[in-house]
């Protein structure tokens, strides 16, 4: 893809600076409209990514440069052997998707005083997410850290729960480090009112309606397709909504079976 080529040169050679981001955003619009896709996304999976909204697209290219540039440096020392580890690659994809996003202004510090501020005061946190609601609105704001490898394996399973759960479809708005020096991914997320949690066999149901079939023999909340590992999906992550009557997934850890 010669945009991309484009813009990893950019960055070699200018860094971050406002010619680079420009042509970032040239590549985030044309891919929302449907002018350029990322071969790694099936066509479906493209809408979950445009949902994710343009921060999300945005890191997904830095990250993308980030794991290229690291691995190209490993080639260049060839005698040395090896390649990248996934906690080197991790963390200079954090490194750089910091960078850009400071200088995109999408950073945020101070980051849970602002969003109490602005969305509402906390109101759950878990290993992976912290949770800001303000009653009567229609989303919660979510300031969520990577279990996932990679930085880039955090980004597309945004990407892919959206595709699968877009009634429950993540927007990403910015990226912060909390007090523990973790970087979190700050985004929105519809308000699931809960008449109760699902029943394994509800789960079971409405994963396999999107083609999964249990990765456990029928014991566990594990499940699998073609192209996808869909993982943590207990009752806590699966809700019946009140409105509704349907099992609603709002959170769950989602990756490829080949990354």
């Amino acid at each position: 893809m010669d945009e991309i080529m484009t813009i990893f040169e950019a960055i070699d050679h200018y860094g971050f600076d406002e010619s680079t981001l420009q042509l970032i955003n040239e590549l985030v619009n044309n891919i929302e409209n449907g002018r350029t896709n990322i071969s790694r996304f099936t066509i479906p999976e493209h809408a979950g990514l445009c949902s994710a909204g343009a921060p999300l697209i945005g890191a997904s290219i830095v990250a993308s440069y980030a794991r290229t540039s690291l691995e190209a440096s490993y080639n260049a020392g060839k005698s040395q052997g090896g390649c990248p580890t996934n906690w080197q690659i991790d963390r200079h994809q954090e490194q750089l998707i910091e960078k850009w996003a400071k200088n995109a202004r999408l950073w945020i510090d101070n980051s849970e005083q602002i969003l109490s501020n602005r969305f509402g005061p906390k109101i759950a946190q878990g290993a992976e997410s912290k949770v800001y609601y303000r009653e009567g609105d229609t989303s919660v704001v979510k300031e969520r850290v990577s279990i996932y490898s990679t930085t880039q394996k955090a980004l597309d399973a945004i990407v892919l729960h959206n595709y699968l759960f877009p009634e429950t479809a993540m927007h990403v708005i910015a990226f912060t480090r909390d007090s523990d020096g973790l970087m979190r991914i700050v985004l929105t997320q519809p308000y699931v009112r809960c008449l109760r949690l699902a029943t394994k066999n509800e789960i079971d149901e409405l994963v396999m309606a999107k083609g999964f079939r249990d990765n456990w023999s029928g014991n566990g909340v594990n499940y699998i397709s073609e192209r996808l590992v869909l993982e943590d999906m207990h009752p806590a992550n699966v809700f019946i909504d009140v409105i509704s009557s349907h099992a609603i997934c709002i959170d769950c850890i989602v990756k490829f079976v080949n990354p």
